[in-house]
């Protein structure tokens, strides 16, 4: 019994950090570059809520999602 809740346990635990999505040594096509970043087009939408693209807030909020501008 204890080895099926183990099993069990360690599938729940795999499945639910497989729902993360990490990019890992990206780039796009703007200049940006990324190790370890929130997808590109979550990281605009979201930093452009709040910043003009072409503000330095929005290049810090998008340095926090783990992007920088070449």
């Amino acid at each position: 019994m204890k080895r099926i809740l183990l099993t069990a346990t360690l599938i729940a635990a795999g499945l639910a950090t497989s729902a993360c999505v990490t990019i890992i040594d990206a780039s796009h096509e703007d200049g940006w570059r990324a190790k370890a970043a929130t997808p590109f087009n979550e990281a605009r939408d979201l930093c452009r809520e709040t910043a003009d693209v072409h503000s330095p807030a929005f290049e810090a909020c998008m340095a926090g999602q783990g992007w920088t501008r070449d």
